[in-house]
């Protein structure tokens, strides 16, 4: 399948998620089987006024490939020149018509945009004509009521985005309640441009089930990626075999998160990786407690992991967590998956 020139290989896509989706948590999530991984949300107007903070966001390599760089901004020029400026290094532009986050709404991108069709047309129009690669845009329902879908994304399509990313929640909801997959069904219903379909997308057999009943092209998930990198290994084997594989070794999961930190300790300073890997850590060992016989001490190392200060500190911790054998619980059948 294609995003406008680009080839997509498969059908399962990282989301772009703040203080997450760097370059190290992307390479994993590609090795894993993402056919498509976003980057952070990158502020046009740092990236133009050249902010130390922004430029560390566009970090990116050939292994990652493809990579949609996702832009937020209110002034049309600045998203233009933002667009232009990453189109040396991106795959397709992303423009953030979603964050419910207060900070950027009150600015007036994100979510906002939701509430100025007018602006958001100028935008789109802009970035389409100064980028060289496709560009897409990532929407919600609507700012209160799921209203405005189909509506932004018939206009997208009609100034030439190449793919519309739909979360089927409002901005007001952020991310509570369940996301309303039938707004996801109508935006594909109107558009001929591929759909991407956003929102509770946590295992293979949401993947598929989202793929049945909305028809979208392709599934996003963000938070059923967290310390769960295997979840496009599963979604891609539940979609073209059916069968969905073993859940990796509590000794594979622990193993994956010590590599997971010294990715970061080869890109700054051993304080900063340590500082952040720890929510890293919290997730992974959650995902690790799911498909096992629940490890004891859980909640302990996550008290642990927050405290340490070091890489040693940090890889012993993981060490005393994960390395412990437990018995294996099968996962319960399921159902064939359904496309």
């Amino acid at each position: 399948m294609k995003i406008g020139t680009v080839d997509i290989a498969g059908r399962a896509v990282l989301a772009p998620l703040a203080g997450i989706t760097d370059m190290p948590f992307r390479l994993i999530c590609r090795e894993m089987g993402a056919a498509l991984v976003y980057t952070e949300m990158i502020s046009a107007e740092g990236l133009i006024r050249k902010q130390k903070a922004t430029e560390s966001l566009i970090e990116t390599c050939l292994e990652e490939r493809p990579v949609a760089f996702q832009i937020f901004g209110q002034r049309p020029d600045a998203m233009a020149e933002a667009a232009r400026r990453l189109s040396e290094i991106a795959d397709i532009i992303d423009i953030n018509m979603g964050c419910p986050v207060k900070k950027v709404v009150k600015g007036g991108s994100g979510a906002a945009l939701l509430k100025d069709i007018s602006c958001a047309g100028e935008i789109i129009k802009a970035v389409v004509m100064a980028s060289s690669v496709p560009v897409s845009v990532k929407i919600r329902t609507g700012w209160d009521r799921p209203d405005m879908a189909v509506e932004l994304s018939k206009a997208a399509e009609a100034l030439g985005a190449a793919a519309v990313a739909v979360h089927g929640r409002t901005a007001k909801q952020g991310f509570s309640g369940k996301a309303d997959w039938s707004e996801i069904a109508k935006v594909k219903q109107a558009v001929k441009i591929p759909v991407i379909g956003n929102g509770d997308v946590c295992s293979a057999r949401d993947a598929a089930r989202m793929l049945q009943e909305t028809g979208c092209d392709f599934v996003m998930t963000g938070r059923g990626a967290l310390g769960n990198p295997w979840i496009f290994r599963d979604i891609s084997a539940y979609l073209y075999n059916g069968s969905i594989p073993e859940a990796p070794e509590i000794e594979e999961i622990g193993a994956m998160l010590t590599r997971h930190l010294s990715m970061q300790l080869a890109r700054m300073s051993e304080t900063t990786a340590v500082k952040l890997m720890r929510k890293h850590a919290a997730w992974y060992s959650r995902a690790a407690s799911r498909p096992h016989a629940r490890p004891c001490g859980g909640a302990e190392f996550r008290r642990r992991i927050n405290h340490v200060d070091t890489a040693a500190e940090f890889e012993e911790a993981v060490r005393d967590f994960f390395a412990r054998r437990l018995p294996r619980q099968k996962p319960a059948p399921g159902p064939a998956c359904p496309i």
